[in-house]
Order: C-alpha cells, then sequence, then structure tokens
C-alpha cells in the first residue's frame, strides 16, 4: 500500500489555492452584496429595513450545508441546469457571507456616534454625503478587524463545499486517506495547511483590534 508523499502534498497544496480561491469569491461577493445589506438595514425607509432584516434572519437562521444543498440539487430538481460544483458552492458561500457581513457592518454603522450624524446634518448634508463623508468612513475603521475576523471563518467553511462535490482543502484530505488510509498523517497535514491560511489572518484581526482600540483612547 503506497504512503503519504510528495505526491500527496502537493495534491494537497493545490486543493489549498482552490480553498484560498473560493474564500476569495465568498469574501468579495459576500462583501458587495452585504454593503447593499448593511445600507438597506440602516435606510430610513420601513420597508427597504423590513426586506434586509428578513433576508438577514433567514440566511443565517439557515445553515450553509442546507443553503449548498438547496442551490446545488434545488435547482436541479425545479428543472434548472445542474450548476458546476465551483459556482454552487461560490454562490452559496457569497449569500451565507453576505447575510453576517451586512449585520457585522450595519453594527459598525450604528455604532458611530449620534453627534456625528447630528453634525452632518447641521452642515446640511444630504443623506448620500453623510453617508460617504462623515460616517462609512468611521465605520469602517471600527468594522476593519471583526472583518478581518469573519474571513477566518470563511475560509473554515469553504470544507463543507465538499458536499456539492468540490475539491477543497478537507475533500483533498479525504479522497487522500480514501487510497492510502493513513488517516493520522493525512489529516494533521490537513490541518497544518489550514492553519498556515487563517493563522496570518487570525494574527492581523488580533493586531487590528488592538492598533484601534489603543488608536480610540
Amino acid at each position: 500500500m503506497p504512503s503519504f508523499g510528495l505526491v500527496h502534498l502537493e495534491f494537497l497544496a493545490i486543493a489549498a489555492f482552490w480553498t484560498i480561491g473560493l474564500s476569495a469569491v465568498a469574501f468579495i461577493g459576500g462583501g458587495m452584496l452585504g454593503f447593499v445589506i448593511a445600507l438597506m438595514r440602516v435606510s430610513p425607509s420601513r420597508l427597504v429595513r423590513g426586506i434586509a432584516i428578513t433576508y438577514v434572519q433567514v440566511v443565517q437562521g439557515t445553515p450553509l450545508l442546507i443553503l449548498l444543498f438547496l442551490i446545488y440539487f434545488g435547482l436541479a430538481i425545479i428543472g434548472f441546469d445542474q450548476l458546476p460544483a465551483i459556482i454552487a458552492a461560490g454562490i452559496g458561500l457569497t449569500i451565507y457571507s453576505s447575510g453576517f457581513l451586512g449585520e457585522i457592518w450595519r453594527g459598525c454603522i450604528e455604532s458611530v456616534p449620534k453627534t456625528q450624524w447630528e453634525a452632518a446634518e447641521c452642515l446640511a448634508m444630504t443623506r448620500w454625503q453623510r453617508m460617504t463623508r462623515v460616517i462609512l468612513p468611521q465605520a469602517l475603521r471600527i468594522a476593519t478587524a471583526p472583518t478581518v475576523g469573519f474571513l477566518v471563518q470563511i475560509v473554515k467553511n469553504t470544507s463543507l463545499a465538499s458536499v456539492v462535490g468540490f475539491v477543497e482543502l478537507a475533500q483533498a484530505g479525504k479522497l487522500i486517506n480514501n487510497s492510502i488510509f493513513q488517516p493520522f498523517m493525512v489529516f494533521v497535514t490537513v490541518a497544518v495547511f489550514y492553519f498556515i491560511i487563517c493563522f496570518p489572518l487570525s494574527a492581523w484581526s488580533r493586531g487590528l483590534e488592538r492598533r484601534l482600540n489603543v488608536g480610540r483612547r
């Protein structure tokens, strides 16, 4: 029976790049949609806020695994062409990320002191000007650390993409183990790859949080 070697390590490294790529798609797509959701959550319109709240509650209340199943298998059942695994995984993770990033950024926008809103109003700024010139620049500073922290969660959640056939890092480890039956060596190596990806992001998030807190004090 073959043992764990360079070929398997190379396969895991390639899968790690796919994991990073899928994480980037989920973060960028989820960020764009989440930004819209965050703005809708602080909209003066009750209807717009209601739509955003409903979206967030549905996304956060639905397990990512179920969301991936619905996109990959559900669309095919109701008559649509089955999406490729990478597209289904990207859409599912984008929707999932948008629900959480939208709430993170909504909280950051609302944490800007009310005096800043009032001062902008006193300058006769329109709502768009208040948001773009006064509120959002301050909210961005507050949101940086938790946003980077959530990126770590996105990387870890890419492991669920294997349920739709996408070969990312965790799935690559399963495939190798099924061929050589050395689970300890295989999954320790998988864990090392995840650590290499996630630890710098976690350290960056903690560093940003400390630096920004010092700046506020």
